[in-house]
Order: C-alpha cells, then structure tokens, then sequence
C-alpha cells in the first residue's frame, strides 16, 4: 500500500541525503556551530553522524530544519536569479530595438 505524503516536504529525501547535502554546502565545521553536536565537531565522518542522527531524535529534527530551510533558500535564490536573466534578457532586446531604429 502506497501512502502519498503530498504535504511532507522531506518525503522521499533519506537522512543520508540530507546530510551529504548539508555536509557538501556547508561542511562540518559550520554544521558543528549550528549545531552543537560532537559528531560534527569531533573527529567528523558521515557513518558517524548518521548513527547519532539515527538514535536522536531532537538532533535529526535539527537537521531537518536546517536542510528545509537551506532548501527555501536555494528556491528563493533560482527564482530571483531567473527573474534577472529574464529582466536583462528584456533589456538587451530593448536595446537591441532601439539601436535598429536609430541605424534607419
């Protein structure tokens, strides 16, 4: 039976993910201030934190929130990103225009 979770934004996205995300954006060092745990402080390896996560709840749910909230992060960055593009791509066909009807 297949349960969809259509309001769960973490449906389908493993620990394991989440964590190498994390790790890959922003690595341990900044993880370990965030979040004061020492498998991101002490002797750090993705086994390692895996296993605490596992075991803690209070501390995945930490993780959690920071990968979500990295996630609307990155969304809202793409989305303004693409609204420039398209602003300067409307721009040069402005110009474009109006160099055109100079030249005749």
């Amino acid at each position: 039976m297949t349960s969809e979770q259509p309001n769960n934004p973490l449906h389908g996205v493993t620990l394991k993910a989440m964590l190498e995300d994390l790790i890959a954006r922003r690595g341990f060092a900044e993880l370990s201030e965030l979040i004061p745990i020492r498998c991101f402080a002490q002797d750090p390896s993705l086994k390692s934190s895996l296993k605490f996560l596992r075991k803690t709840d209070w501390a995945r749910a930490r993780v959690e929130q920071l990968y979500l909230s990295d996630q609307q992060s990155l969304a809202r960055n793409q989305k303004r990103n693409q609204r420039r593009a398209a602003q300067r791509t409307h721009s040069k066909a402005q110009e474009a225009g109006d160099d055109e009807g100079r030249k005749s």
